[in-house]
């Protein structure tokens, strides 16, 4: 099942939403580029416990969640720099698949 690019975003606002709610969480104008910034070492936290070279157990459902926690943070933080992912995909990288790119 192929994922919509738009739709996901827009339920992921929605969840960040209410946890921001429920949370009482400030989400001032660097909090989703910070929040990034720790999504992407969880990950790397988690790479490194399944190459063997930092301490803790290996758990590949925690870097797979990690993964989507670094991609949820992502569309967050293109939707409050006003970047439109999309069409920023198609044209830094989907322009190779098409001939003569």
């Amino acid at each position: 099942m192929a994922l919509d690019l738009g739709a996901l975003q827009a339920d992921v606002l929605r969840i960040s939403d209410i946890y921001a709610a429920e949370h009482a969480i400030d989400r001032d104008r660097d909090w989703a580029l910070l929040k990034l910034q720790e999504e992407l070492g969880e990950l790397t936290a988690e790479h490194l416990r399944l190459s063997g070279r930092a301490r803790g157990l290996p758990d590949a459902t925690a870097q797979a969640d990690e993964a989507a926690d670094v991609l949820g943070m992502l569309l967050i933080y293109c939707d409050q720099a006003g970047i439109d992912l999309e069409a920023a995909m198609r044209r830094k990288w989907l322009k190779w698949l098409e001939p003569n790119s």
